[in-house]
């Protein structure tokens, strides 16, 4: 069925825009292939039918009116703009005029109010069919997006963020966690239905004292270039990734590893700095294994290039910007705990600009992508070759709070009642309900809940409180409230709303968008006043992995108080899991009473996927593509 078939057979009905999406000029620049791009959409809502221009190089149009309609095109308008940002025959960048959130399909499949059939193709505009080419050049533009779909047994899967170096011990981003199950295996294996750890890379393990484990590796395991796995792998692999040399950006999974030693070719012993109940679920989640001998030749650069793993799955290609492909392993391991991949080839597309995501899974070019906005979300469950899931995960958003004054010298953020003022200007119900929607819950603490030892009554709770935060502001001498930053990676619109609701008690918060890199690298560096950041925990179920990441002394920890520290430290090291309780408690009572950060809510995701894949969603928010199958 062609593009415009689909669109005859299944009409959408859309709301009426807003009105200043209709009026806001587009830039014109040397991007627009037409001399006569119009400033204004009512230049052309005057003129005949339908006015569209191609973006130079772009591979897409920009609708700017449509006669007779009570719509702009403002959808599509902000997929083309966005994917064209910052290209380089552009002198500047065109800028980002329009609304994100209206469906970028509105302009495809909302029934025309005239016969396209007199549309012209000359100077001045392009039929329908045009249109449809150059959407359909969307799905052409890069080697990664051909082929998808359960034709050509190819799951094309979609984000917005690629993680800085494939390898996860060296970036820290979700997508990274994705790919890092794809290519790698842990020793352990954690059954994400019943919680039970189960053999993976080790078939057993032994619990020999305190700070001691002991384990038999699996027999007959091969990595992807051929070479078997055995203890040498391990060792090296955990002894690699504890040494100082090694510079894993996600030191905290592994900072709880002292090192391993060989006991035979299929035998290893892991000593730890100190008793860490926990251990299983951060080998089960957070810790896969190299092959020694491919590293030490290629050595990190080349393994990032051509990485090589036991996984389900092995990469053929990596672009940076563009994605990853991979294959399904023929020789993966016949016993493994998830079973074999049934799915013959995935591959990953970056694409930032959440609405071409969205036109690309309408159009072809994609098979599954999330962080799909509620509003868009509910339009898609209209289109019946699209499923449509959503659920809670364990994913937090937050603001850390400049509490040290590391970014300035005069730095407002070292006060703690202004600190406390931001924590009740900000209305955590409505960013939960109206905002991310679903199943996300306003959050008062520095944890997931459903994590061990996050104790929600031990927060301070911060009600949407306005006056309170004026008072607030007041009483730290800022009557007329100041001016800051506010670093951001993602959800733009939640944090513009978080800056409205600053604005409204008198602080104005200008906001920086980088990329997570970048952020990380300037957060860490203590030149952040006030940073908007989502954690996932790596899908650890453990506190330690949330509150023990950012207060612990680890580099994401910019607070450095002691006492947070000690019983963080405490926590993770004792045995009896009381105390652990108890000392986690103590840490999030004195977050939340210093107000080190302002938790915000906890994330409800929406999939969107096409019918005929088999995925199940997980509230760890991990992608399970190797459990998933076509029907």
């Amino acid at each position: 069925m062609t593009l415009e078939e689909h669109c005859i057979q299944f009409p959408l009905q859309f709301a009426d825009l807003p009105t200043d999406c209709r009026r806001r000029d587009i830039e014109a620049d040397r991007g627009f292939a037409d001399r006569s791009a119009p400033r204004h959409f009512e230049e052309v809502a005057q003129g005949r039918g339908l006015y569209a221009v191609e973006l130079h190089r772009c591979s897409c149009v920009a609708f700017s009116a449509m006669k007779g309609s009570k719509y702009c095109a403002c959808g599509i308008d902000t997929l083309c703009l966005e994917s064209c940002r910052g290209a380089t025959h552009q002198k500047k960048p065109i800028k980002r005029t329009l609304r994100p959130r209206c469906f970028p399909s509105s302009r495809i499949c909302d029934p025309l109010p005239f016969d396209t059939s007199t549309l012209p193709f000359g100077d001045d505009g392009m039929g329908i069919k045009g249109f449809a080419r150059s959407i359909a050049l969307l799905s052409l533009s890069s080697s990664f997006s051909v082929l998808a779909g359960k034709a050509d047994d190819t799951l094309v899967y979609a984000s917005d963020s690629e993680p800085e170096n494939i390898s996860p011990y060296h970036n820290d981003l979700r997508e990274g966690v994705i790919l890092g199950r794809l290519i790698w295996d842990n020793l352990v294996y954690r059954n994400p239905d019943n919680g039970e750890y189960q053999p993976m890379l080790a078939t057993s393990w032994k619990q020999v004292d305190d700070t001691t484990i002991d384990f038999q590796l699996r027999q007959g395991v091969k990595f992807h270039n051929g070479d078997p796995f055995t203890a040498d792998d391990v060792v090296f692999t955990l002894n690699y990734v504890v040494s100082p040399e090694s510079k894993v950006v996600t030191v905290q999974n592994v900072d709880w590893i002292k090192s391993a030693e060989k006991l035979g070719d299929y035998s290893v012993r892991l000593h730890l700095k100190k008793p860490f109940p926990p251990a299983l679920e951060y080998l089960s989640n957070a810790v896969p294994m190299f092959p020694k001998k491919y590293f030490e030749e290629v050595g990190l650069a080349g393994f990032s290039r051509k990485p090589i793993g036991t996984g389900p799955y092995k990469v053929t290609a990596i672009a940076t910007g563009e994605g990853v492909k991979m294959d399904k392993n023929p020789d993966y391991f016949k016993d493994s705990p998830q079973g074999q991949p049934k799915i013959g080839h995935i591959n990953f597309r970056v694409i930032a600009d959440a609405e071409t995501r969205l036109a690309e899974l309408m159009t072809g070019g994609v098979d599954w992508t999330w962080r799909v906005a509620p509003d868009q979300a509910e339009n898609l469950k209209a289109m019946p070759n699209l499923v449509v899931t959503s659920g809670a995960t364990m994913r937090i958003g937050f603001l850390i709070l400049d509490a040290r004054g590391t970014s300035s010298a005069d730095s407002p953020m070292k006060h703690l009642k202004v600190r406390q003022a931001i924590n009740y200007a900000i209305n955590r119900d409505g960013l939960a309900s109206q905002l991310v929607g679903g199943e996300s819950k306003p959050l008062q603490v520095a944890c997931y809940p459903g994590q061990f030892g996050c104790d929600t009554t031990a927060a301070t709770v911060y009600n949407y409180d306005p006056a309170k935060a004026k008072a607030l502001l007041a009483e730290a001498g800022y009557p007329n409230g100041f001016e800051t930053e506010i670093f951001a990676y993602r959800d733009r619109d939640y944090v513009e709303a978080i800056i409205g609701n600053l604005r409204a008690v008198g602080i104005n918060a200008k906001l920086r968008y980088l990329k997570y890199a970048a952020l990380r690298d300037q957060q860490r560096g203590g030149k952040v006043p006030m940073s908007f950041q989502a954690w996932g925990s790596f899908s650890i179920l453990d506190t330690s992995a949330s509150a023990g990441t950012w207060f612990k002394g680890n580099p994401d920890d910019n607070i450095k108080d002691p006492q947070v520290q000690g019983w963080l430290q405490t926590a993770d090291n004792a045995l009896d899991p009381q105390v652990r309780k108890d000392n986690y408690r103590k840490a999030l009572q004195r977050i939340s009473e210093q107000a080190y950060w302002a938790p915000l809510f906890n994330y409800s995701m929406n999939y969107a996927y096409v019918s005929d894949l088999n995925f199940k969603p997980y509230p760890d928010e991990l992608p399970r593509f190797v459990l998933s199958s076509w029907k």
